[in-house]
Parts: C-alpha cells; sequence; structure tokens
C-alpha cells in the first residue's frame, strides 16, 4: 500500500449550498453535488447524520454515485452524544449503524463529537467503549471531545484499550491534545481564526503534510477533514494539503 492511500483528505460534507458557484457550476442540482465532489475528494464526512439520520435508501444511493474506492466517515447522531450525553447508548447505536451497516465497506471511523459540557466519566465511559468493541468491532471509531478531562492519563489509557481515536480539533476555539491512541489518526480543521470561516496558512498546511508522513511511517492512517466551509475555505485548504502530501510522499 503506498503512504497516500493511508492519507485521506476531505471536507466535513458536500452538500453545501454557498459552494454553487464557487465549486459547484451554478445550474448543477444539488443532487449530483456528491459525484462532482468524488471527482476532487476521495472521502467526505457525513456531518448530516450529526443532526437528521439519513434513510437507508439514501445512503444506498450515495454510494452508487460515488467511485468504489469512496469512503464516508458518518457522525453519529446528536441524541446519543448531545442528548443522552453517551448514556444509554443501546439503542441510538442500533439505530445508527441499521443504516450504515449496509455501506460497510464504505466507511472510515465513525465520529463521535461531545459537547463541551461532558466531562471525562468512567462509570460512563468505559461501558460505552466496552460496547462499541463488544457489538461494533467490525467498525473504527473517533471521539472529538470539548474538554480537557478527556486528555487524563485515565482517559487516554481507556481509549488505547479500545482502540478509540483521540480527535485532533484544529482551532483557536476547542482543546486541541495531540495524543495517538489508535491506528486511525483523525483530525478536524475548524478554522484558525473565525470558527468555521477562516483559512490555514500554506506553512501550516505543510506543517500538517509533513507530520503525515511522519505518522504513515509509523504505521498509521490518517483521516483529515475540514470543516471551515465559509467561504469555500475547506475546498481550498483540502485540495492544498492533498497537494503537499503528494510532494512529500513522491
Amino acid at each position: 500500500m503506498e503512504a497516500t492511500d493511508r492519507i485521506h483528505i476531505g471536507t466535513s460534507g458536500w452538500s453545501y449550498k454557498h459552494w454553487k458557484g464557487i465549486f459547484y457550476p451554478a445550474k448543477m442540482k444539488p443532487a449530483d453535488y456528491i459525484t462532482f465532489y468524488a471527482d476532487h475528494f476521495s472521502v467526505s464526512e457525513l456531518n448530516g447524520s450529526f443532526y437528521k439520520l439519513p434513510t437507508q435508501e439514501t445512503v444506498q444511493k450515495w454510494v452508487t454515485m460515488v467511485p468504489e474506492n469512496f469512503i464516508f466517515c458518518p457522525k453519529m447522531s446528536r441524541y446519543l452524544s448531545h442528548m443522552k450525553k453517551l448514556h444509554d447508548p443501546e439503542e441510538p447505536l442500533q439505530r445508527f449503524f441499521n443504516i450504515f451497516e449496509q455501506i460497510k465497506e464504505h466507511l472510515g471511523p465513525v465520529l463521535i463529537q461531545l459537547p463541551d459540557n461532558v466531562k471525562f466519566n468512567e462509570a460512563v465511559v468505559r461501558p460505552f467503549y466496552e460496547l462499541l468493541q463488544s457489538d461494533y468491532a467490525a467498525y473504527r471509531f473517533a471521539m472529538e471531545v470539548r474538554d480537557e478531562s478527556w486528555f487524563s492519563d485515565e482517559s487516554l489509557k481507556l481509549m488505547r484499550k479500545h482502540k478509540v481515536s483521540l480527535v485532533f480539533a484544529q482551532s483557536d476555539h476547542f482543546p486541541y491534545y495531540e495524543e495517538i491512541t489508535a491506528k486511525d489518526i483523525f483530525l478536524r480543521f475548524h478554522g484558525p481564526g473565525s470558527l468555521y470561516s477562516s483559512p490555514y496558512s500554506d506553512e501550516v498546511l505543510k506543517e500538517y503534510a509533513f507530520k503525515f508522513g511522519e505518522w504513515v511511517k509509523q504505521g498509521h492512517h490518517v483521516w483529515a477533514f475540514f470543516n471551515n466551509d465559509v467561504g469555500g475555505h475547506a475546498l481550498h485548504n483540502g485540495a492544498t494539503l492533498k497537494k503537499y502530501v503528494a510532494e512529500l510522499t513522491d
């Protein structure tokens, strides 16, 4: 496997209306956006599943509209992460994977993003990780946290034990901690200044390209998604990072 095959760079979704005219052709129908997007990137987060789960039919249709090697990283429903706060996870997980199981071979790590008012609590987190490992061992998981209690030795040890990736959330607003806890390394770029609406400099992107190359040499898979979608910054930053990675791994 080539080094670049283990580095996956995309954006946090593709169905942004404000990308019309700056990325998508003005007359293109939104239903065709995913195919156009897949001509430029080989992976995408599914941010929409956080707000509302798609239907089985919709998910299956997406797969038919992209190349066979295209990968989706769906985001766990906020019902589990923000409302239930990881308590009683059985039913929410069943509902989520009932939809995505049919495209399992097209999935990268599943993203679980927690709100800033959820602190690390072993009594809740340990059984949650154990459930993921016992009932959903065929999937990989990445946890994006917004409270620094999750960076404790106890928390990181649990992540390593259950092979859950700690997300590196790049911004000036969320806590950032670079600690590798699983084979998959998962990064989300939310914008360096104004959240979701500021671009990264070429210098910063070059630094990350170098890091990606080093991590791949250590045997990891890297997943990087740009969430600074306003103004199309995610598209430009993603394309630039892809270029730097290709140059470093040639």
